[in-house]
């Protein structure tokens, strides 16, 4: 197979891969709604109907997870290195910045609860920030 060849077959993959996360993340993030908006909007805060909507999230979630595997193992070896240097500093990030927030909340030191939302939204600012640092330096 010449190089031409390999490279659109790789591009075809990658853009099957690609598309393939964003549907499993699209369907975890509207389970993801279902789940906490559910109870209050639709069910009235049945307990049956809640623990089904956050096991089909927890499923669904799974699949993503599977799906951004795959994605990554798609991805030329920069690209895959620039993922996990990116994953490695929002880990890090989300580690280190959670507890401190945690803690400031144990210590009465924030007024509000800490809620894992602000830790989550931190996380994806962070892994945004990184990624788009090391593609910049990719380029």
């Amino acid at each position: 197979m010449n190089t031409s060849a390999r490279s659109s077959n790789w591009q075809t993959r990658n853009k099957k891969n690609t598309r393939n996360l964003a549907i499993w993340t699209l369907a975890w993030v509207l389970t993801m709604a279902l789940a906490t908006l559910g109870p209050q909007l639709i069910w009235q805060e049945d307990t049956l109907y809640s623990v089904l909507a956050i096991l089909l999230n927890i499923l669904i979630g799974i699949g993503m997870i599977y799906a951004n595997a795959r994605h990554l193992r798609g991805l030329d070896e920069m690209q895959q290195r620039v993922q996990l240097q990116s994953m490695g500093i929002t880990l890090g990030v989300g580690m280190v910045l959670g507890f401190a927030y945690s803690n400031l909340d144990i210590a009465n030191v924030i007024a509000t609860d800490a809620e894992i939302s602000h830790l989550m939204m931190l996380m994806a600012i962070t892994y945004m920030i990184s990624l788009f640092i090391g593609l910049k330096r990719l380029s």
